[in-house]
Parts: C-alpha cells; sequence; structure tokens
C-alpha cells in the first residue's frame, strides 16, 4: 500500500483513539499555542490529527483557524468536536499542496505530524507560501537524536510500530529545511515525554508480529540506547519533543 493511504487507512480507523490520548489532548504545549493564537486572524493546522492544536488555538482567540488533514476519519472527528469552536473549519488535503493563496496565514503550526510528510521539504516550502511575511510557523513533533545509533533505533522502533511513519527529525535537519523553505529567526526548545508500551502500540492498532517485533528489538538495542530512551522492563520509554518555530522571512 502506498504510504499517503497507508496513513488514512491507519489513522483514519483509530480517530476517536487519538481524540481521547493523553499524549495528544494534554502538554504544556497546547497551553503556549493558545497564547500565541491571541489576535491572529487566520490560522493553519498542518496535519491537524484530532484537533488538539486547533482547539487550542480557538481557545486562544484565533479569528479563523483550518484544521487540514489527509485523513478524512479524522476531520470527521475534528468536525464533531469543533462544535463547539465556531472558528474552526476542516478542510482535507496533502501537506505537500496546499490550497491556499500566497501569504493568506498569519499563522501556520503542526503538531505531531511532521514525522508522516511523504516530502518535508516540499511541506515546508508550501508552509512558507502561504505564511504572511514576518509571521510565525511553530512545529511541535518527536525529535530524533544528533547521534547516529540513537537516530537509527528511534526510527527502527516508529517504523515497526506504525508502518506509515517516515522519519522523526534531528533539531539540525529542522533547521536546514526551514531555511531552505524561506525561514528565518529560527529557535527551539524540548521536553522530554514518558511512553507507556501498551498505550502506544494500542492507540495505532499495531499488529502482533510487529509487537513481537518491538519486544525482541528494545531487548537487543545497545546498552547506551537502552539508557538514552530509559527503556523499561514493559519497554516503556523516554522520548524527546521538541516546539521549533521560526520566523517567514520578509
Amino acid at each position: 500500500m502506498e504510504q499517503r493511504k497507508l496513513v488514512d487507512s491507519q489513522f483514519g480507523s483509530r480517530a476517536e483513539s487519538y481524540l481521547t490520548s493523553k499524549v495528544h489532548a494534554q502538554g504544556e504545549d497546547l497551553e503556549k499555542l493558545s497564547a500565541l493564537a491571541a489576535g491572529a486572524r487566520r490560522v493553519l493546522d498542518l496535519g491537524c490529527g484530532a484537533g488538539h492544536a486547533s482547539y487550542a488555538l480557538a481557545r486562544g482567540g484565533a479569528k479563523s483557524v483550518i484544521a487540514y488533514d489527509l485523513s478524512r476519519q479524522m476531520l470527521d472527528v475534528v468536525k464533531k468536536e469543533a462544535m463547539r469552536y465556531p472558528a474552526i473549519e476542516i478542510r482535507e488535503g496533502r501537506v505537500e499542496e496546499l490550497p491556499f493563496e500566497e501569504g493568506f496565514f498569519d499563522l501556520v503550526v503542526t503538531r505531531y505530524s511532521a514525522h508522516h510528510w511523504l516530502d518535508a521539504r516540499r511541506a515546508l516550502s508550501e508552509a512558507a507560501r502561504v505564511t504572511s511575511k514576518g509571521s510565525r510557523f511553530v512545529a511541535i513533533d518527536t525529535i530524533s537524536p544528533e547521534y547516529p545509533l540513537f537516530d537509527t533505533v528511534l526510527q527502527a522502533t516508529e517504523i515497526l510500530r506504525d508502518a506509515s511513519h517516515v522519519r522523526n527529525y534531528r533539531l539540525s535537519e529542522w533547521e536546514n529545511m526551514l531555511e531552505e523553505a524561506g525561514f528565518g529567526r529560527i529557535r527551539h526548545e524540548t521536553f522530554t515525554v514518558r511512553m507507556s508500551f501498551s498505550s502506544w502500540i494500542e492507540r495505532i492498532g499495531t499488529p502482533p508480529e510487529r509487537v513481537a517485533a518491538l519486544h525482541a528489538a528494545f531487548s537487543a538495542f545497545p546498552e547506551e540506547a537502552k539508557r538514552h530512551f530509559e527503556i523499561g522492563e514493559d519497554c516503556s520509554f523516554t522520548i524527546t519533543v521538541g516546539w521549533i518555530e521560526a520566523v517567514r522571512n520578509s
């Protein structure tokens, strides 16, 4: 199955579980997004998933929020939940081809979506095109370590769990891609999240044979990787999440 169809089929069938997921529904980053939305006229939530970023932006006072996603089933969940937020409008489509005018948005955000983008450079170029000059772009996503061994371990783990995974990017990769796309004044901060293994696989519906492969992989990882990711006996682990902020060059 093509990657985009994998994304649609896997996440569409699990849309409700992402709406109630603590990892996605909670976090100080959502409060920061709310604060950032104050006074924003038009905001785009790229790869909105179950819509948590969109809800935070609407609560923060954004006048118009477009929740944009590839999955129709995800958007159906957002549409139902967004009845409480009149500012939210849903749109279906690919992040690599945005159906909006140049400079249309004064804030563009993406949360826990970019690691599924088939062509992140093209998506960021499109994000820059539709962001007005001098306005902000914010990405919130799992960050891969700069150290090659840990990077390899994270990517292998992610794709075993979810076949639609593309890549968790390093901070250095984010900076390079954003600069290429036309963003500047790049800044970032990071925080860690403890991932419960059982919830992590249940949320996406990882098949039994891949769950078995994950257990085998976690057991076989080098000790350095086990320490870095704080892998527990139940295979729960710790990941780093980044808040990456940039400004559209004038």
